[in-house]
């Protein structure tokens, strides 16, 4: 039988459940709501929860990447949608580009005998933890005035963002990769050279199919990192380089401050990593699960 020491711990223990599913989800839905008004009544003393919904929002945020033109929009301003393209080309290249050289460095790492191995391994995590505010003022300098091919420096421009992306992230891709790599049979190494399989071969049809998940651990951590990320890119970036984040606070002036289409924004700014999440997450699973069933 339940006691009411029992009853007393299960409620607590829904309570903390509920508190963290509201702390969790309700600055999600308030952004939600606040982009479905506009910024007449979100600004309105007598403003409540009950108001009729609206697309204008992100009808305006959207207005040249949309079908149909849209109506009550004095003048369409394709901010948003120039920097989400840029977002969605300097996040997906930097994925790859540090997936890439982080596997391979993490494979010679683990796989290859060499003077400072160790030291090296542990070096690669240490420069993760050096923020990314104290590489600004240097970064800046360099990528300004001296990283340059002919005339053209790496500062406003797509390659010197995402150069600095794979800079950033690299140390930890590599890191995380050790422990999935440490963790393949080298005897299945051993049989594919027996086999006459060379070094690159092997690399990518025997170790390669063995870690997706720690690939798609990565390139969830990689890609979030540069789709979000702000303060290089803001230093970086310039009117046409310019990332969804970035456009984001450029928007907001001491005139005015529409509230509904930075809400808006911030949704659709939402979208893609939840959606890269969700598939990269199914390689996490299926590796978990690949042997699990005897057939």
């Amino acid at each position: 039988m339940t006691t009411a020491t029992d009853r007393r711990q299960n409620s607590g223990f829904y309570v903390m459940l509920v508190l963290l599913v509201l702390m969790s989800v309700g600055p999600i839905v308030l952004m939600l709501i606040t982009s479905l008004r506009l910024n007449v009544d979100i600004m309105s003393d007598n403003s409540s929860l009950l108001f009729v919904p609206t697309l204008r929002n992100y009808e305006q945020v959207l207005c040249d990447l949309l079908w149909y033109e849209p109506k009550d929009i004095a003048r369409c301003d394709p901010t948003f949608g120039r920097a989400l393209s840029n977002s969605l080309f300097i996040a997906s290249i930097a994925t790859v580009v540090t997936l890439v050289l982080g596997c391979m460095a993490a494979y010679a790492i683990v796989r290859f005998r060499f003077v400072g191995r160790g030291g090296l391994s542990l070096t690669t995590l240490l420069l993760r933890m050096v923020p990314p505010a104290v590489l600004l003022v240097p970064v800046f300098g360099i990528w300004t005035f001296q990283f340059c091919i002919g005339d053209q420096c790496a500062a406003g421009t797509h390659w010197g963002i995402i150069l600095v992306y794979v800079a950033m992230n690299l140390p930890f891709v590599i890191w995380i990769l050790q422990s999935f790599i440490v963790q393949v049979p080298i005897q299945l190494e051993e049989a594919a050279r027996i086999d006459g399989a060379g070094p690159f071969r092997t690399f990518f049809l025997i170790v390669l199919p063995l870690i997706k998940p720690g690939l798609a651990a990565a390139a969830i951590f990689t890609f979030r990192i540069a789709w979000n990320e702000f303060l290089l890119a803001n230093a970086l970036a310039d009117r046409k380089t310019r990332t969804v984040p970035v456009t984001i606070v450029n928007s907001l002036t001491e005139y005015n401050i529409d509230w509904g289409v930075i809400m808006a924004t911030g949704m659709l700014l939402a979208i893609p990593p939840i959606l890269f999440t969700l598939l990269a997450s199914r390689q996490i699973i299926t590796g978990m699960t690949a042997g699990a069933v005897k057939g």
